[in-house]
């Protein structure tokens, strides 16, 4: 009896092996022959475009996701994250300078920054440092561009209260150190300096002088993220900014600013198209799911962030995650995969507004937290999965799994280590990943930083940057990582166990 128990089990274990292993090899016949990762890509960039929270866009991506992954057969459904209490759409915008030079202006405005009355055009300024050079030139504001100090990093200028509280008090320093500097006119040595940096100290009286915008110098590629005032700070429909908010390349500034210094002529025309839409704007994570075979309370979670900035179209970051999800899902129901835990492929919404999405979903779902085998999120950029650090008892296991995807591409080395253990971190990062290492749930990644084929990509040339755009996404490696990561999903969850946490967080 015991052996035809034997038997029988062996017998079983050979058909459930046998077939896994047809899913992987139609996998591999997907991956070869029908990868659509960038197929989805093009749509999410190029037919919806930049995905700010709050726009669209956004609401758009979340709709035509959601009727995709139902198309391939999954149980989806949108969660509410929250509202935006201001909704903001991006147009298009334009610039261009006139006078003793012309020349098409290069520049961007943050998320949630006014646009033009249509095009408009106005000499140039430079902005007052005290209140004796606001009381001078108030009448020459009026109609006029200002360019004003700082180097931008991609923020909108601040309009708090706290932020007026501040350059009240610098307007009053440096009131104090010009009227010193006058008693002290015939020695230069003993003078002082007047804060300098500080942009726009005169913010709402330039306004009130009736100025055009103002225009703050940005490196380049230029960054243009939000106004944090208007997001997170409680602007209302009828308190918004009411001028726009431009950051120009800071080469052109440069030369504007020295003919403007020189008293030169100088005219700009900016034709700026941003709209605002009232309240409430509601964001969802969108939520799909392929339940389990045997443990369908057990999960396996393959997220990436919906969201994006929208002054480019969101191409890498996270268009480069989107895109492998919702394919690793469209390959995994077409090869008919039956994974014996739950997947849920979760688009996280409004990471780019400090991981507003997953925190929520963390938080809606804490029941989950200790049935959830692994995270695997994919926001890192364009590249392929090339190594992977697994617990000590799995490293076997994973194995398998890499030779599976070192058949489809052999010239992508993939590499398994032994995963160290590490503490539980105290606090989330720069990703949706985090939301839940906090809480102690297994998140490991494939590495995915090598750019093995020698394509010379840099994130930190498309991060919140004018250049995040379709293009900027490699497409060999975006399918790499897609059939990569459709094993890899798989196999972790038909895995005999969940992951074993004690072996990927310490006590220590």
């Amino acid at each position: 009896m015991k052996r035809l128990f034997l038997a029988l089990l062996l017998l079983s274990f050979g058909t459930t092996l046998q077939a896994q292993n047809k899913v992987y090899r139609e996998l591999q016949r997907i991956a070869r022959e029908d990868n659509r990762t960038m197929q989805h890509l093009d749509i999410l960039c190029n037919r919806i475009g930049g995905r700010v929270t709050g726009s669209d866009a956004l609401q758009n991506a979340e709709e035509w996701a959601a009727k995709c992954f139902e198309e391939w057969g999954l149980e989806v459904s949108l969660e509410k994250v929250g509202d935006m209490s201001i909704g903001f759409n991006r147009g298009g915008w334009w610039g261009r300078m006139y006078g003793e030079q012309s020349m098409t202006l290069h520049f961007a405005t943050p998320s949630y920054t006014s646009g033009t009355k249509g095009p408009e055009r106005g000499h140039v300024v430079i902005e007052p440092r005290t209140q004796a050079d606001f009381d001078r030139m108030k009448s020459q504001l009026r109609g006029a561009w200002v360019l004003v100090e700082g180097k931008s990093r991609g923020w909108a200028l601040r309009h708090n209260a706290e932020t007026e509280k501040m350059r009240d008090s610098i307007i009053k320093s440096n009131a104090e150190i010009a009227a010193y500097n006058r008693t002290v006119a015939r020695d230069r040595s003993k003078q002082k300096p007047i804060d300098t940096t500080t942009p726009a100290l005169f913010y709402n009286e330039m306004i009130e002088a009736g100025v055009l915008g103002f225009i703050q110098a940005a490196p380049v590629p230029i960054t243009a993220l939000y106004d944090a005032d208007v997001v997170k700070g409680g602007v209302t429909f009828d308190s918004l900014p009411t001028v726009p908010d431009i950051k120009l390349d800071e080469h052109q500034y440069e030369l504007i600013y020295e003919m403007v210094k020189e008293r030169r002529h100088v005219e700009l025309e900016f034709d700026i198209r941003n709209h605002f839409q009232m309240g409430p704007v509601p964001y969802h994570n969108v939520v799909a799911r392929i339940e389990g075979s045997k443990h369908p309370d057990e999960y396996v979670i393959v997220g990436a962030h919906l969201d994006s900035y929208d002054v480019a179209s969101g191409g890498v970051d996270c268009g480069s995650g989107v895109s492998v999800v919702m394919e690793v899902a469209r390959m995994l129901t077409s090869a008919e995969a039956k994974p014996e835990r739950s997947i849920l492929f979760i688009l996280f919404a409004a990471e780019e507004f400090g991981l507003v999405g997953s925190q929520a979903w963390v938080e809606q779902h804490s029941d989950l937290l200790p049935k959830i085998s692994n995270v695997f999120n994919r926001d890192g950029g364009p590249m392929p999965y090339t190594s992977f650090a697994a617990p000590a008892s799995l490293v076997k296991e994973y194995e398998v799994a890499a030779k599976w995807i070192r058949d489809i591409y052999p010239d992508y080395p993939l590499t398994i280590s032994e995963l160290k253990p590490r503490k539980v971190p105290t606090r989330v990062g720069g990703n949706d990943e985090t939301s839940f290492d906090v809480k102690g749930v297994p998140t490991l990644q494939l590495g995915e930083w090598t750019d093995v084929k020698g394509y010379n990509f840099s994130y930190y040339e498309i991060w919140h940057t004018e250049r995040d755009t379709y293009q900027k996404s490699i497409a060999e490696y975006q399918q790499q990582a897609a059939a990569a990561w459709a094993i890899w999903v798989l196999h972790t969850a038909n895995l005999p166990s969940l992951l074993p946490r004690e072996e990927i967080y310490s006590e220590e």
